[in-house]
């Protein structure tokens, strides 16, 4: 399982669609444990273009703080899970959480 988080400043970047670099988390879902980090750079911002740049990555999950709902319904459309309102900690905490099933999560922070 393939895990894509959104980063600026090595912490979750709160809105999705303009962040600089995402770090894509390789994943042993029954060990509940990281086997593989990597720090990408994002393409240049174009609409739509997001969901299908992770999807040809091999990304399952995405966690975002904020997320669109037309961008909810691409990455759906790509089989890709999405998990909103998650805080602005490290990728590799907010891995382990939504692996132990302990991931918090709160509002949507994006408002289109």
């Amino acid at each position: 399982m393939r895990i894509a988080v959104p980063v600026a400043d090595g912490r979750l970047a709160m809105h999705f669609g303009h962040c600089e670099r995402f770090v894509l988390i390789d994943v042993e879902p029954k060990a509940k444990s990281i086997v593989k980090t990597e720090e990408v750079a994002a393409p240049e911002h174009e609409p739509g273009l997001l969901p299908r740049w992770l999807a040809e990555r091999g990304v399952n999950v995405v966690i975002a703080g904020g997320m669109g709902a037309r961008a909810q319904g691409l990455f759906a459309e790509n089989k890709i899970e999405v998990v909103v309102g998650a805080a602005a900690e490290s990728p590799e905490r907010l891995v382990a959480e939504y692996l132990g099933g302990t991931l918090r999560t709160g509002q949507n922070v994006c408002d289109h």
